[in-house]
């Protein structure tokens, strides 16, 4: 089993036994322009460590599987226009080839369990495209969900995706979906949508102690936490809902697949919406790295309380 290179701030809270939280790479090199990129992740780490969890981001740099960034690298990486996109299939191949790459979902994930961390925070997960029917494209990250053991803090699946199939699809793999203080599931940058959540909590305490019964129970697979953004930071469906069937429509006229059809889609969302989107996006990741944090706090003070 491969060892992940491990920040100094990482180690030490793994030789403690402090929470940690695993957050993405993909929002840094193929979510936003530099350096406002930079900007963030510096916010939602230093979000995480105000509510008394440590950071963990995760990439890969020349090569190496880093789990958690220092400052230079975090800011190497903001640069770094040419990084691979990675999920569960080209992982193992970019660590191979010795390349600098960014996590999605799906490998940040697998990256987390390898290093024993509980909860991941990002913005909203991959899922199953609008057209699926026909091109069959949905996104790792549901599949990872199903097999890897970890909680994943969002708000929701994209919304640019059909969130029903998405829905559909966690239920068949046996992941619990589970909103956050509310009976709706969040639509990423709107905070409810139309479609009633498979499970509800509102306490983290709880969702820490749902965490630990999967294991006990020996259940494969995590669960998802659909984090609705802040009412005040929303932008509401009725306003959105008609630019993303824009963008779609766009994309499939421009022949958009695969793994350029999510970046196509955010920028052009971007653009209709005046950069309302990116503020919206901000603003739900920090509010993801708040609940995550809480949880990942949870669930440390809940395994030493029952540790002899």
């Amino acid at each position: 089993m491969i060892r992940p290179h491990y920040s100094k701030d990482v180690a030490e809270a793994r030789e403690s036994g402090a929470p940690l939280v695993a957050l993405e790479s993909t929002i840094i090199t193929h979510g936003m322009p530099w350096p406002q990129n930079l900007e963030v992740a510096q916010q939602v780490e230093a979000e995480i460590r105000a509510h008394g969890a440590t950071p963990a981001t995760i990439a890969v740099l020349d090569g190496t599987l880093h789990v958690g960034l220092d400052p230079a690298q975090l800011e190497t990486l903001a640069k770094t226009a040419d990084a691979a996109k990675l999920s569960r299939a080209d992982l193992a191949v970019c660590m191979a080839e010795g390349r600098t790459g960014a996590t999605t979902v799906a490998a940040t994930m697998i990256a987390a369990h390898l290093a024993g961390i509980d909860v991941f925070a990002t913005g909203g997960i991959g899922g199953v495209h609008q057209g699926a029917e026909q091109s069959f494209d949905i996104s790792a990250d549901l599949a990872e969900l199903a097999q890897t053991p970890v909680t994943v803090v969002c708000a929701g699946a994209k919304a640019i995706l059909d969130l029903a199939k998405t829905l559909e699809v966690l239920e068949t793999n046996g992941v619990p979906v589970i909103a956050y203080g509310q009976d709706h599931f969040p639509a990423f940058w709107s905070a409810t949508s139309s479609l009633p959540a498979p499970l509800r909590m509102d306490d983290p305490a709880m969702m820490a102690r749902a965490h630990l019964m999967r294991g006990a129970l020996g259940l494969a697979g995590g669960q998802l936490i659909a984090n609705p953004i802040p009412r005040k930071a929303e932008i509401p469906s009725e306003i959105i809902t008609p630019l993303i069937a824009q963008a779609n429509h766009e994309a499939k006229i421009q022949g958009m697949t695969g793994k350029a059809v999510t970046p196509f889609l955010l920028s052009r969302l971007f653009e209709l919406t005046e950069g309302r989107s990116l503020k919206a996006n901000i603003a739900l990741v920090l509010n993801n790295a708040r609940l995550a944090a809480n949880i990942a706090r949870e669930i440390t003070d809940q395994r030493k309380s029952t540790t002899p």
